[in-house]
């Protein structure tokens, strides 16, 4: 299968359940960049791994985005919680900051980044 050149696979639709969460990389200007995609009712978002209050990665176990009930982002480092659709900050040391949204598609039973 030919694949446009501007996209870049990040994971198979079958590797996530809903609510479901997976760590992906991808490169940007030659460089990984970490990142994670969410699938929450049926809607697909995708975010930097990289926490708007201290820049550290969200996770702290392998593809674990998500708080207990699957309802929130959380960060492990300090339990700030960011909403899934929109990457908002609604608990913790830095309300209303955002996480860094990535633009993605479904196609051929894949996500992949978009240009």
């Amino acid at each position: 299968m030919n694949q446009p050149v501007d996209r870049q696979l990040l994971c198979r639709i079958e590797d996530l359940s809903d609510p479901g969460s997976r760590g992906v990389e991808f490169l940007r200007d030659g460089e990984r960049v970490s990142a994670f995609v969410v699938l929450r009712d049926g809607v697909w978002r995708a975010y930097e791994n990289r926490c708007p209050h201290t820049g550290a990665p969200l996770d702290w176990v392998e593809h674990q985005f998500l708080d207990a009930d699957g309802a929130l982002i959380q960060c492990a480092v300090h339990d700030a919680r960011f909403d899934i659709e929109e990457g908002v900050c609604l608990a913790g040391p830095c309300p209303g900051a955002r996480l860094t949204p990535l633009p993605i598609e479904l196609r051929d039973g894949a996500v992949w980044l978009a240009a």
